[in-house]
């Protein structure tokens, strides 16, 4: 499997090299046909030409430059809309959060209004209890009372 990833390499070197050899036999062909088709001109056109020539490349340069600036921004409206996207996530779990705290508040509120009921039901049981053996107590001194008179006259 390396071997054949090493042919495969050499032979893109090799065809590398044909194509720089080539490149450069076509180069010399294009300066020999130059300097025999070369056309002299006078200075103003020479240098209406070559500013012509550098507004060209002037363009071109911008025109890469935009295609730049375009594809940032771009980008930068992709990651715009995908923050949006996050933030309506988040903004929906936290509405999400707050209905649930809210409900586990009423839960608890409700809990404690039951637990409060469930507390004065229990304190009334223990008045009733008190009051009961209150008067259990004063049923028992009664009685006694009864009891011990009645005792000595049953006897008598």
């Amino acid at each position: 499997m390396q071997e054949k990833g090493k042919g495969n390499g050499n032979e893109r070197w090799n065809a590398a090299i044909a194509n720089l050899t080539e490149m450069s036999a076509n180069l010399e062909s294009l300066q020999k046909f130059l300097l025999k088709k070369a056309v002299f001109v006078d200075e103003e056109t020479f240098s209406k030409a070559s500013l012509a020539a550098e507004q060209a490349r002037t363009i071109k340069v911008l025109e890469q430059r935009v295609e730049t600036l375009e594809r940032e921004l771009d980008a930068a409206i992709t990651a715009a809309a995908h923050a949006r996207s996050e933030k309506r996530q988040a903004e929906a779990a936290q509405k999400a959060a707050e209905l649930r705290t809210q409900e586990i508040t009423k839960e608890l509120e409700n809990t404690t209004k039951v637990f409060e009921l469930h507390l004065d039901e229990l304190r009334t049981k223990q008045e009733e209890i008190t009051k009961r053996d209150d008067d259990i107590k004063l049923l028992e001194a009664i009685i006694q009372t009864l009891g011990g008179k009645r005792s000595p006259s049953a006897s008598g």
